[in-house]
């Protein structure tokens, strides 16, 4: 039986697994009343392996409609990956996670910590929204308004919810490849770990929670410190990273039915980049770093009623940056911040009929070592109808977005998902995308303030069994989405310096596969495989980038007795770099494998080999990656 959440707010989910608030109590009798029953159904007690949850259990999604939803009541392709997966899988890396999401493809400008882009189905990296507990930390001061995945590092994420498709109807502006949102990482007492390996590498993170039902306040950290090796891969100098974080999470139920909640995180980091120094103007090895300031964070009241749920908050998120040259002079600087509040709410108007809906209004500003503090403002509204009746769910809604610059913008979009048969599920989902011109954009030195949205449509067909992670789980999915309005950098007769113009359209249309099975006790196999066809339509040329076949395969072993294993084959096929299709990066395969054990009920060892066969691979021409490391640690909770 499916588990219909309507009532199960953003602010919530963060503190889910651990720290209750009163819907979320509610929900935890339902799951537990059917586990329960699943299990003695079944009558398994066979070794998990911790990965993921068991047959049955409902997976929360927050990107599909901005509200807590069972994954089988959405018909939009999402994939959420929990705590528990996160540290199977071990280090700092979040690109270790999101290679086992269907459909990413991501590219790194040398080690952990240097620029790291997220492509989903194809799309731009700056055309990804990305949040944290539901606040939007992209950097307002980068030309393309994009969010760098190298300064987010794994030691206080809890989960981590990818939905692929265009998705401007709930989310508005950056939606148009897709939509991440971060969880903080949240415990009930207190949890730990600390590993240390090649490279000098050491990473270590704690968590901490107290609280009851009532109230709670939780604090997390890691601390991340390599040497690295050189980002230039013609280079010999190492170039290092560090990188500190802390987050925070506390509610307090006012009333039975009245929330107020807050996030807080704030991440430092530094890390040795390679330039293009004169004379010859070529990557090689440079003295440069760059700094990255980030603080983020939410306050507000959520209101849980019989028929009515109300989030109210107010957000900010911060990015600084500041590159230096080896002699510590400061070379570049910027400052990008967004101010947001917001409501979102749901009403159950009878049966399994619902309406959500929501308004935000942000402001957003930014200033360079070059150019002057600017801002702009954007409001938006929407709302959505959703229905559920027996296995069928449907959604569809519209929002309205009004810009400071170019005016107004319609977004549509709906889904729907069918189950029949032995656990299988039919769904499919249309929505629109939109990506507002950056500030840069507009109103740098190459800005343009004529510059329309970057607009999309996406489609998507998938059939489903079972849920990822338990059971038997077979996903096959075919997805287009056309963009248009794209903007790109050109030279006019009036701007021969150059300008920010709308002149490009892009297509990306493919299908996703996804598969596991449980081949003994204990034993999972799984894995995912993409094809992506992503090209400009204006020249007829592959997007750089972009490997047209890449997916990974992966297995996970628990024993009885504490011991677990596991292995990630990372395969990536060959792309292009630049968009004039000139400049070849070579397909790879990547091999990790991994290994724990429980030495104590609440103590851990754990160790693994990344790129087993010392594979030399290239995400970026020119910049280098990392070879064959061993590392090793200790987890412990109490």
């Amino acid at each position: 039986m499916y588990k219909y959440l309507f009532f199960l707010t953003a602010s919530a989910i963060p503190a889910a697994a651990h720290a209750q608030s009163p819907s979320e109590q509610a929900l935890a009798e339902i799951v537990d009343r059917q586990d329960a029953a699943s299990d003695q159904a079944t009558g398994s007690d066979a070794p998990r392996t911790g990965t993921e949850p068991r047959a049955g259990e409902a997976v929360i999604t927050v990107t599909a409609n901005g509200l807590g939803t069972d994954l089988r009541n959405t018909g939009q392709s999402v994939t959420v990956i929990d705590r528990t997966e996160i540290e199977t899988l071990q280090g700092a890396d979040p690109v270790r996670a999101l290679n086992r999401v269907p459909g990413l493809s991501l590219s790194r400008s040398g080690g952990i910590g240097t620029v790291t882009s997220v492509n989903v189905r194809g799309a731009n990296a700056d055309q990804l929204l990305v949040l944290v507990d539901g606040v939007r930390v992209a950097d307002q001061a980068s030309p393309s308004g994009g969010f760098d995945f190298g300064n987010l590092l794994l030691g206080t994420a809890g989960k981590v919810d990818v939905l692929r498709g265009s998705n401007s109807t709930i989310w508005g502006s950056e939606a148009v490849g897709g939509v991440v949102d971060v969880s903080t990482r949240t415990e009930r007492g207190l949890a730990g770990s600390v590993e240390f390996g090649a490279r000098d590498t050491l990473f270590a993170s704690a968590a901490a929670g107290a609280g009851n039902d009532d109230v709670f306040f939780g604090l997390t950290g890691s601390w991340y410190e390599t040497d690295g090796f050189s980002a230039a891969a013609s280079g010999t100098e190492a170039d290092g990273a560090q990188q500190f974080a802390l987050g925070t999470s506390a509610f307090v139920n006012l009333t039975p039915g009245l929330e107020l909640f807050a996030h807080g995180n704030f991440a430092e980091g530094e890390v040795e980049i390679d330039g293009f120094p004169a004379p010859t103007y070529v990557l090689a090895d440079t003295d440069d770093t760059q700094k990255t300031t980030r603080y983020w964070g939410d306050v507000g009241l959520a209101y849980y009623g019989n028929d009515l749920t109300l989030r109210a908050a107010y957000s900010r998120s911060d990015t600084e940056r500041a590159n230096r040259n080896g002699a510590g002079a400061e070379t570049f600087a910027s400052d990008g911040s967004s101010e947001r509040v917001s409501l979102r709410g749901e009403y159950r108007l009878l049966g399994g009929l619902a309406l959500a809906f929501g308004g935000d209004h942000e402001w957003t500003a930014f200033e360079t070592s070059f150019d002057a503090a600017a801002e702009t403002e954007i409001s938006g509204a929407y709302a959505q109808l959703g229905w559920v009746m027996g296995r069928l769910a449907a959604h569809a809604g519209a929002r309205v977005d009004d810009h400071e610059q170019f005016g107004t913008h319609v977004s549509f979009g709906g889904d729907v998902s069918y189950g029949f048969g032995s656990d299988w599920r039919l769904r499919a989902s249309v929505g629109e995308g939109f990506k507002a011109p950056t500030l840069y954009q507009l109103l740098s030195f190459y800005g343009n303030t004529q510059l329309e949205p970057e607009e999309s449509t996406s489609y998507d067909l998938g059939v489903e069994k079972g849920q990822r992670g338990s059971g038997l789980h077979l996903a096959l999915t075919g997805f287009r989405r056309d963009s248009d309005n794209l903007i790109g950098f050109g030279f006019t007769a009036d701007r021969p310096s150059g300008v920010y113009l709308n002149t490009a359209r892009a297509r990306a249309q493919g299908i996703e596969a996804e598969a596991g099975i449980d081949l003994a006790p204990g034993l999972r196999l799984a894995g995912t495989y993409a094809y992506v066809d992503a090209e400009d339509r204006t020249s007829g040329l592959e997007l750089a980038r972009r490997p047209n076949h890449f997916g990974t395969l992966y297995a996970d072993w628990a024993s009885g007795f504490g011991l677990a294993l596991g292995a990630d084959l990372r395969i990536v096929g060959p792309s292009w770099d630049n968009g004039a299709n000139t400049n070849r990066i070579d397909g790879y395969e990547l091999l990790d494998l991994r290994a724990s054990f429980g030495v104590a009920d609440n103590l851990e060892l754990f160790g693994r080999v990344e790129n087993v066969f010392d594979t030399d691979y290239q995400t970026v021409a020119g910049y280098g990656s990392a070879g064959r490391g061993v590392f090793g640690g200790i987890r412990a909770r109490m």
